[in-house]
């Protein structure tokens, strides 16, 4: 099949955190889907603001365009509407006592687009390239020291250390499987071979429509309503707001001001109070070049800066909610009791500061990238109210994650998607984990996580994510702010399944209703 092209070719590419809360903001700010159809096909359309990078397995980025990639590829596993790990393409996994060994069985039977039939050797083809493929997803099977495939569908992974987080990160993208025939092939980044429930239609211009057809040999093909999955790519905001009205697309995520006007049109809308957060990130924990962050009061001065309701009802107009932790409130380890940590006294943040040396306060430097720019006024005020005096770096889009991953900055906004909890703690404080831009290490919160992670009781393991929040928290590695919402609406015909319990973005979220 030959895709055309818009101009520029889809190429592998390095990725980063910073990257991924690209794409993280494009689906909060633009998305929809529907239903058509004078032939009587079911369709569903949805826009999105930036196109996929690649479809190169090691190279996929989660966001918008895990829309595109996830509908071709399958995943070991899938996290349904509800948050809740399911068999996907592993009927079943296990782990062994130490938890340094998982087996995965295949489900029998499965093929890719191409006829060929997936086996554990497609696996482990598949996880052994990320593995040793310089991107983000690299870090995601950090604790992995061996794949095995024993036979035709046991996959065998072999642990450094347990990862609580392993289980997850197979449900998204390192848990893709790719044809091992084209996985080094040229066509993979454009139009790549997958075992999942669509493929990319003739009729595809890349940058521009994706359009996708349902495989009706496909081995769970029931669970996809929609014969065909139709992705724009629409940057304006307000052009996906016409596009839904017009009816070129039966659903949207919109901005809140839309919400009243498209309720009296007759669409459903569903709110989503968190979908990501917004946080300085005190990143520069050890004082490495920003030395006055190495004081935890300094850390803690900096959350008392800021009125986080005049942010949600300013900035956000109401559509998310104020926290003082990182991690999602449908997960595991949150705990509403921590968002009483701190309350908003700039005259205590300033005696804060005092004590920690800096009665004067002292100047930061903080990157100005295409995502802080509407919050960049409010935060450069609330500091410098404490006595501390923000410096905006203009920073190109492109170097927007050479800049965070610098350790040019010792603290820095950044706006990044909800997540499975074993996932953001893998994140925020593992010393390679994109949220902890320095490494830093702790010698107590080092032994909560292997806790954690060697943990097989679900039970005892959401007790010791509390403690690893409560840690960051109290410690103040970040300063929180918001976490972000989201506004679905949907036209007769189409359902907007979650709940935010699972922010992944996915076909599966949505449905036919009526």
């Amino acid at each position: 099949m030959r895709i055309r092209s818009s101009g520029r070719r889809l190429r592998p590419r390095a990725l980063t955190a910073v990257a991924a809360t690209a794409a993280l903001l494009a689906t909060g700010s633009c998305g929809g889907s529907g239903g058509e159809s004078s032939t009587g096909t079911k369709t569903l359309t949805l826009a999105i603001q930036g196109a996929p990078n690649s479809f190169d397995p090691a190279q996929l980025m989660s966001g918008t365009q895990a829309y595109v990639w996830g509908a071709v590829f399958d995943t070991l596993l899938v996290v349904d509407d509800k948050g809740e790990l399911q068999p996907n393409a592993a009927e079943s996994w296990s782990y062994s006592d130490d938890r340094k060994t998982l087996t995965l069985k295949l489900r029998d039977g499965m093929t890719f687009s191409t006829g060929a039939s997936v086996t554990s050797a497609a696996v482990k083809a598949t996880l052994e390239r990320t593995m040793s493929t310089p991107s983000p997803n690299q870090f995601k099977l950090s604790a992995v020291k061996s794949v095995e495939a024993p036979d035709e569908r046991t996959v065998v992974l072999g642990l450094k250390e347990p990862d609580g987080a392993l289980l997850h990160s197979l449900a998204m993208a390192v848990g893709v499987i790719g044809d091992p025939k084209t996985l080094d092939a040229e066509r993979t980044a454009l139009n790549p071979v997958g075992s999942g429930p669509y493929v990319l239609d003739e009729s595809t211009v890349n940058d521009s429509t994706y359009v996708l057809k349902k495989r009706d040999d496909h081995w769970n093909a029931d669970a996809y309503p929609f014969e065909t999955f139709k992705i724009r790519v629409i940057k304006d905001r307000t052009a996906t707001v016409n596009a839904l009205r017009s009816g070129e697309l039966n659903a949207a995520s919109v901005q809140a001001e839309h919400v009243d006007r498209l309720e009296s049109a007759g669409f459903e809308v569903k709110f989503i109070d968190a979908v990501a957060v917004g946080a300085l990130a005190l990143a520069d924990r050890d004082g490495e070049g920003l030395k006055p962050m190495s004081d935890v009061r300094v850390r803690r001065a900096i959350n008392m800066a800021f009125d986080h309701d005049k942010i949600l009802k300013q900035l956000l107009r109401g559509a998310g909610k104020t926290t003082q932790q990182m991690f999602s409130p449908k997960g595991t380890a949150h705990d509403p009791a921590l968002d009483k940590t701190y309350t908003y006294d700039p005259a205590a943040a300033k005696k804060l500061l005092a004590e920690a040396g800096h009665p004067d306060g002292f100047s930061v430097h903080m990157p100005s990238l295409f995502y802080t720019k509407p919050f960049e006024p409010t935060i450069s005020q609330s500091l410098a109210e404490i006595g501390i005096k923000v410096t905006w770096d203009p920073t190109p889009p492109q170097n927007s994650a050479s800049a965070v991953t610098s350790k040019k900055y010792g603290m820095f906004l950044h706006v990044e998607g909800l997540g499975a909890t074993p996932v953001e703690v893998k994140n925020s404080v593992d010393p390679e984990g994109p949220r902890n831009v320095f490494g830093t290490r702790d010698p107590e919160l080092t032994e909560l996580v292997d806790q954690a992670n060697a943990a097989q009781d679900p039970a005892k393991a959401a007790e010791l994510y509390k403690r690893i929040n409560a840690f960051t928290v109290e410690n103040a590695w970040f300063a929180p702010i918001f976490y972000s919402g989201r506004h679905w609406a949907t036209a007769d015909g189409v359902e907007f399944l979650g709940d935010g319990s699972n922010v992944f973005s996915s076909v599966r979220t949505f449905g036919l209703s009526g």
